[in-house]
């Protein structure tokens, strides 16, 4: 991870934390399913290497959530859970490569809900399906760190999983689902 994308990460927690939701430099695109903003790698002219990034032709850009997704996923989840029965919720965004990007705990959820919200995110970014769709999958119950309980959604761009969103610690996994569907909605657009 490059200090850049953990100090906009740090950023994004800050400005959600003092309550000013202004971020700017993101660039759209169109999955199958929303729009998901997306930061690319360096683009032509960084690094002077004729728009490489000095990685190499071998190498692509990697396609992460921008900072001001990040920050509209946090006001979702906030409303979502609010509108369906104020629910006392963690959310977990962590990327294709592991890195949370985001962790939301609202005010009273348990202890629990850091753990499972982040193994659905897992599971969801890992697998590129929600993880209501894997219950049945006895498979993935046994790779070490999956939860396949209702809650986890992916992020797709170009119909490829970049991200997953996790939510956990309402009383119905169907609960934690349609809550991350409301984050998943927010972050297109």
């Amino acid at each position: 991870m490059s200090i850049r994308h953990f100090m906009g990460g740090a950023m994004v927690v800050g400005t959600v934390a003092a309550g000013t939701f202004g971020v700017a430099g993101t660039a759209s695109a169109a999955p199958s399913s929303a729009a998901v903003t997306v930061h690319g790698g360096h683009g032509k002219g960084h690094g002077g290497h004729g728009g490489h990034g000095g990685h190499g032709k071998a190498t692509a850009p990697e396609r992460v959530l921008s900072d001001s997704a990040l920050v509209r996923a946090s006001k979702a989840l906030v409303h979502s859970a609010r509108r369906h029965g104020d629910q006392h919720v963690t959310m977990v965004i962590m990327e294709r490569a592991g890195t949370i990007r985001l962790v939301v705990r609202l005010r009273r959820s348990g202890p629990q809900t850091y753990e499972s919200a982040k193994r659905k995110a897992y599971t969801a970014v890992a697998f590129g399906q929600p993880t209501s769709a894997l219950t049945g999958n006895e498979t993935i119950k046994q790779i070490p760190g999956t939860l396949v309980l209702p809650g986890g959604v992916p992020v797709k761009y170009k119909g490829f999983p970049i991200a997953g969103i996790g939510v956990g610690g309402a009383p119905d996994g169907r609960i934690d689902e349609a809550i991350a569907n409301d984050v998943l909605a927010a972050i297109g657009r």
